[in-house]
């Protein structure tokens, strides 16, 4: 079966089963039931219904036992008004979707009430060390007194360098030769 074939078909079970829980089902148990969503299978023999109830779990668990015992009839105008040969099988289920986003929503609050806190404590503290943790070159602008092999000399014996010419850091033409 075609995927948007069998998409139409579940989009008009969803209008069918919402128009018979509001005009048509009596059932006093049966409370404030929103239909959110309906899935069919590729072969249109199975049809998966998804509602919601407005209320407590005990009116959630009331609405179920409504709709179990209304399904042959919600089944059979399922049929008469889709026009489909076979008459797919019905199967309700509570849909978590809404009491799943109330709880992320709950988490969101509470993680955003901890943010407050933790900006209200931040508010007077200081750095344990320096306010600038990162470590900078030292100026070297007057250091000649200060000997440590960068400007040509050994710091230990007062040798020249080969390998490093002047201030500059480039190699010296010397440094590619051996001494002789």
């Amino acid at each position: 079966m075609d995927a948007a074939r069998a998409r139409k078909i579940a989009d008009r079970i969803q209008q069918v089963v919402a128009e018979m829980l509001e005009r048509r089902i009596k059932d006093p148990r049966l409370g404030f039931v929103t239909v959110t969503d309906t899935r069919i299978t590729n072969d249109l023999s199975d049809a998966t219904v998804f509602y919601t109830v407005f209320g407590s779990e005990a009116e959630r668990a009331d609405s179920a036992v409504a709709l179990e015992s209304a399904k042959g009839l919600i089944r059979s105008e399922v049929g008469r008004q889709t026009g489909l040969r076979h008459t797919p099988t019905l199967t309700f289920t509570h849909d978590p979707l809404p009491d799943n986003a109330r709880h992320l929503e709950d988490l969101l609050a509470e993680a955003k009430a901890r943010d407050v806190e933790i900006a209200k404590r931040a508010e007077g503290a200081r750095h344990a060390g320096d306010a600038d943790p990162y470590r900078k070159p030292e100026d070297r602008d007057g250091d000649d007194a200060e000997d440590d092999g960068v400007n040509g000399t050994d710091g230990a014996d007062g040798a020249v360098a080969e390998s490093v010419s002047g201030e500059t850091g480039e190699p010296s033409e010397r440094a590619g030769r051996s001494a002789t």
